[in-house]
């Protein structure tokens, strides 16, 4: 009779085993059928090769953004040692719209989904996650009342929502495809009565609900306790001290195919997680909220007040005299003096572009030290490097050559064309062609090849200085916009329907 048992359950275990398999293999065959129609097969090896990881993140005040030119970010910073760790550049791609992660990473425009996601049974139908990045739980964000000043603890806890049965017939504004959302309906279950459930547009984020809280536009929504805390931080009159929720797991997510990529970067997390420059880099972004008051009331905060640096009229005024982008010109002041008008180099180069001396005087200019005669310096220089890379027939590739030459002279990149003909590539393409040889020409067979005209130089330090520009520019023209503004939600739309 016991051996009957015994073969009973061992065979009603492995069909629960089996049947659970098979989900897994249904799951990822759906998952695969779906990126099959956008022809996408990019795992950790095709990133490695393409020399880039593209990262999907959230333009918010502790994921990604700009304050005093530069990029900064808890997530954004992480990614960074993750790129640095896999030997590859990296791409950020904004998730302008909750509503759209799943396809953006569908088609290929992004590799893993690096914003902070609640681990769901819903959501892991569609992505693969990584071990947690943290823990945390899902709180009731409400608003203090008006004279919440002048009460008493007590009173103020007597106005405020302290239970969850409380919540119903209220009206919560959250974003559909939130976890908040499923966790409110689940909510409604719970408490046996209706949570009136909005739906906000998914370009909102999470601080900006909580933000429209604080000034009244509406009375709920729900965050992440370790979110609510930074913005309270911002927003006094807010209450974020009711659960909605137990402890969750909050990761990162790639596509199901993706499996040396997750294992890849799982491996990664778990050794730095254990790190004190995690423990630093989180309490960095999430726990010291005097710098987050001082951040969030700076005009060069690109949430606040959008502004790169103090100079940008002045950068927008010259960047139009040689027909570039300012935000390009900005990035490459920052990138020569981090906007710093007494700095100096080793060499005496001055001021905000970095200008020789010798060259300031070539062009009419002294005193490099003010700002404006160092970036009308810097200009006429770059004017000039732009008549002489005429001849590079590709507007794009032609800025790069530039950007280069203004790093390291234009004899040396001129060097470096030469040889890239010479070894059969492309003269005219700065990518993967002449940058290679710019590299080369600190090695004794290319700078002593007959070729070259110009001898030794440091060729790494004009290949990073163009990469870094161009990286720049592209956190800045995601962010800022061309007219100098802050990219931001319009909220006045939704909010009268």
């Amino acid at each position: 009779m016991k051996l009957r048992r015994t073969q009973f359950l061992i065979i009603i275990i492995l069909a629960v085993l089996q049947s659970c398999d098979s989900d897994e293999i249904n799951r990822k065959a759906q998952n695969a059928t779906e990126n099959q129609a956008y022809n996408i097969n990019i795992d950790l090896p095709q990133i490695k090769k393409r020399g880039k990881l593209k990262a999907l993140l959230n333009y918010s005040s502790t994921s990604y953004f700009i304050y005093r030119g530069r990029p900064m970010g808890f997530e954004y910073e992480l990614l960074q040692r993750l790129a640095n760790h896999l030997d590859v550049d990296l791409e950020i791609v904004v998730a302008n719209n909750i509503n759209e992660i799943k396809e953006k990473l569908q088609r290929g425009e992004a590799d893993i989904i690096a914003q902070s996601l609640t681990v769901t049974t819903k959501r892991k139908k569609f992505l693969d996650f990584t071990v947690p990045t943290n823990k945390t739980r899902q709180v009731l964000v409400q608003r203090k009342p008006r004279n919440w000043k002048d009460l008493e603890e007590e009173e103020i806890e007597e106005l405020l929502i302290r239970n969850s049965t409380e919540l119903a017939n209220k009206e919560i504004h959250v974003r559909k495809e939130s976890s908040y959302y499923q966790r409110l309906q689940n909510l409604s279950d719970e408490i046996g009565a209706d949570i009136n459930i909005k739906e906000a547009p998914g370009n909102l984020q999470i601080e900006d609900l909580i933000r429209m809280v604080a000034k009244g536009k509406i009375d709920y929504t729900v965050a992440d306790e370790n979110l609510a805390q930074v913005q309270k931080t911002y927003y006094q009159n807010i209450d974020i001290k009711t659960p909605i929720s137990l402890e969750q797991n909050v990761a990162w997510a790639v596509r199901p195919e993706s499996d040396k990529l997750l294992a890849e970067v799982n491996e990664w997390l778990k050794e730095v997680k254990n790190t004190s420059s995690y423990n630093y880099l989180y309490a960095k972004y999430f726990k010291k909220s005097k710098t987050h008051r001082k951040r969030s009331e700076s005009e060069f905060y690109s949430k606040a007040g959008g502004k790169i640096s103090k100079y940008d009229d002045l950068i927008q005024r010259y960047a139009k005299k040689i027909d570039w982008d300012w935000r390009l010109l900005a990035a490459m002041v920052y990138q020569e003096s981090r906007f710093n008008p007494k700095a100096e180099s080793w060499m005496g180069a001055r001021g905000l572009m970095q200008v020789m001396p010798v060259t300031g005087k070539h062009f009419g200019v002294t005193n490099l030290y003010k700002p404006e005669n160092s970036v009308k310096a810097g200009i006429e220089y770059l004017d000039y490097l732009r008549e002489y890379w005429s001849i590079i027939p590709d507007s794009t590739q032609r800025i790069k050559f530039i950007i280069a030459s203004y790093n390291a002279g234009h004899g040396h990149v001129a060097d470096a064309r030469r040889l890239a003909d010479k070894y059969g590539k492309d003269p005219n393409i700065w990518d993967n062609n002449v940058e290679k040889y710019i590299l080369k020409k600190s090695k004794p067979k290319y700078f002593n090849d007959e070729v070259v005209k110009y001898g030794y130089v440091r060729g790494y330090e004009p290949y990073t200085y163009v990469k870094r520009i161009l990286q720049r520019y592209g956190h800045y023209a995601q962010l800022i916009d061309k007219e100098g503004n802050k990219k931001d939600v319009e909220q006045t739309a939704w909010l009268q329907q």
